[in-house]
């Protein structure tokens, strides 16, 4: 079937992590914030921790948790029982530490998440060429603003790209679906949900918010479909 929109999840379904960007971002975080003696492997865990917990609360909520929260998140669990922990946190500039991290993660870029990504994606626009694809995305750590740099360079251009930092609004959260149909309609005009396919690796955030938004849905990678399934879908 030909949809005339097919709207992508991001992260774990397009793209997955540099390996090194998480481990140097821990160093980063051990060597400047951990006056609790914290070891490296710790913060390691306390990154995780808190990227699983914000995920679960943008989701459970639809709403959308800022990167330099969840960044003071992760310094206040590395300094628990840190008497100067209010004094620290009160001192951080979040503005020039985001902008630390982006330099960071544009330094271990993300790369693509397997081999068949791309040339599926060049096959279905060749399949669909009055189709609009499109990003629908939650973000954590890294915003919109970042992950705009990084993307053509690895190959990945949309027609439409949203990012949950940017509309407030979090998957599965049915307005971040409904500002995704309205800018698709913006360049096709009516269309009905149905059309549209989302595509994800996350059985809540993706399949039941896409579901929810009455759209058709295909979970991949975190089952036993890849994004090749979408030829014969």
């Amino acid at each position: 079937m030909i949809y005339r929109h097919y709207s992508f999840d991001l992260w774990l379904t397009l793209i997955r992590s540099h390996p090194e960007y998480k481990p140097e971002r821990a160093r980063w975080f051990h060597e400047r914030y951990n006056e609790m003696g914290k070891s490296l492997a710790e913060v390691s865990g306390i990154f995780t921790n808190m990227d699983r917990l914000a995920n679960l609360i943008d989701e459970r909520t639809g709403g959308q948790i800022t990167a330099e929260e969840v960044y003071l998140w992760v310094i206040g669990r590395i300094n628990e029982g840190n008497p100067r922990l209010e004094a620290l946190i009160r001192g951080i500039d979040t503005g020039r530490l985001y902008e630390e991290m982006e330099q960071l993660f544009l330094a271990y870029p993300p790369g693509i998440y397997d081999e068949k990504t791309l040339p599926v994606l060049e096959r279905l626009r060749a399949y669909a060429p009055g189709s609009t694809f499109g990003l629908l995305s939650n973000t954590v750590f890294i915003k919109g603003r970042t992950l705009r740099r990084v993307l053509p360079g690895i190959g990945l251009c949309f027609d439409i790209q949203l990012f949950s930092d940017e509309e407030g609004v979090s998957k599965p959260n049915p307005t971040f679906f409904q500002k995704m149909i309205t800018e698709v309609e913006r360049r096709q005009g009516r269309v009905d949900p149905k059309d549209i396919i989302h595509v994800g690796d996350n059985p809540v955030a993706d399949i039941s918010g896409a579901r929810a938004a009455g759209m058709a849905s295909l979970l991949v990678n975190s089952n036993q479909q890849s994004i090749a399934n979408l030829l014969t879908t």
